[in-house]
Order: structure tokens, then sequence, then C-alpha cells
């Protein structure tokens, strides 16, 4: 279960559309404080705050800089992942992978605040897969 205080703080959480941040992920479950969500605190020193949809390439990517994410780590409860999974990952890795053509597609409902930090609204708003082609049917 999680403690009081970090459950006050999940619904506080808000993703880059300045909405309540969603879940990202339970199979398998991501974040941080692996709650689902890419919450994040003072001791997520690393910033993993984009909920990404793993694909081929991006893992390709990430393994080539010394990050890998698809080999299974079972002393750290870390299942490995596969394309489609959505994953947590840390704002500054997926900066690296968008400046090296590998970028995974993002789902901003799910992507903490706290990712403009690194990353522009903007960047991410390209590879969003949580948005109509023409946002303005959201009205």
């Amino acid at each position: 279960m999680v403690p009081y205080a970090k459950m006050v703080l999940v619904e506080n959480d808000l993703n880059v559309l300045g909405g309540p941040l969603e879940e990202c992920g339970t199979d398998p479950v991501t974040g941080y404080f692996r709650d689902g969500c890419c919450t994040t605190g003072p001791e997520d020193l690393g910033s993993h705050t984009v909920c990404a949809v793993m694909t081929t390439e991006f893992l390709a990517h990430q393994t080539a800089v010394g990050n890998d994410l698809a080999t299974p780590r079972p002393e750290f409860n870390f299942p490995g992942l596969r394309p489609g999974d959505r994953w947590c990952v840390v704002a500054a890795r997926w900066l690296q992978a968008y400046h090296a053509g590998a970028p995974a597609p993002v789902v901003l409902a799910s992507t903490h605040a706290r990712s403009l930090d690194t990353i522009p609204l903007t960047v991410l708003r390209t590879h969003a897969v949580d948005v109509p082609t023409d946002p303005s049917s959201l009205t």
C-alpha cells in the first residue's frame, strides 16, 4: 500500500498539459515509485517523468548508450521491456534519443510536468500518441 503522504502527492501531481497526472502503465508496473505513474520527488534524481511507449528503435538506442531497458533484471524487480510497453523514462534519456532520431512516442497525459525542465513541450507534442491530429476537436 502507498503511504498516505505519497497518495496526497500523487493527487497533486500535474502532467505536461496542466491536468492531473494519469497512470502510465501497470503491465509492467512502471514509475520511480512503482506506482504505475510517472510521479517524482526529490529522491528521483534521474527524473523518471516521461511516459513513453517503447519501440524497437528506442530500446536499441538506449542499449547502445548503456541504458539497457530490454534485459530483465530480477534483482531490481525489473522485467525487461518490449515494444508496446509503457514506461516512465528519464527525461534526459528520452531527449538524448530524440536528438539521435530514435524518440519513443509519448503519452502527454501521463508525462509529469517536471519533464518540462528538460524537454520543451513543443518537442513532446510532436511525438504524442494521446492527442488527436486536430486538437480543435477537443472542445
